[in-house]
């Protein structure tokens, strides 16, 4: 999924995860997914709670604007970021 904004102003994007980062940081592509660093272990849910928060920081969005909507056990994800930039989005993917 490339990435857009469907009717009602949402994103829904597809990223990679990388858990256990020695910084957070949302950015540059890998492949056609969006890279979200964190630092939280993939355990217990933690790494998904730092996408969300780190999603939310990039758009500057609140938390509850970013969902999870597909691949809450891998690293690779679709998101659907209520409210958030489509030009952000091609921005952050450049790098």
């Amino acid at each position: 999924m490339s990435g857009g904004a469907p009717p009602g102003g949402a994103l829904i994007f597809d990223i990679q995860v990388v858990p256990r980062a020695s910084r957070p940081a949302v950015g540059s592509s890998v492949g056609e997914r969006l890279r979200v660093a964190v630092a939280a272990p993939p355990v217990d849910g933690a790494a998904n709670a730092a996408v969300v928060e780190a999603l939310a920081d990039a758009f500057a969005v609140p938390r509850r604007a970013v969902e999870i909507v597909r691949g809450q056990t891998g690293r690779r994800k679709t998101v659907r970021i209520a409210g958030g930039s489509a030009e952000l989005l091609e921005r952050l993917r450049r790098g």
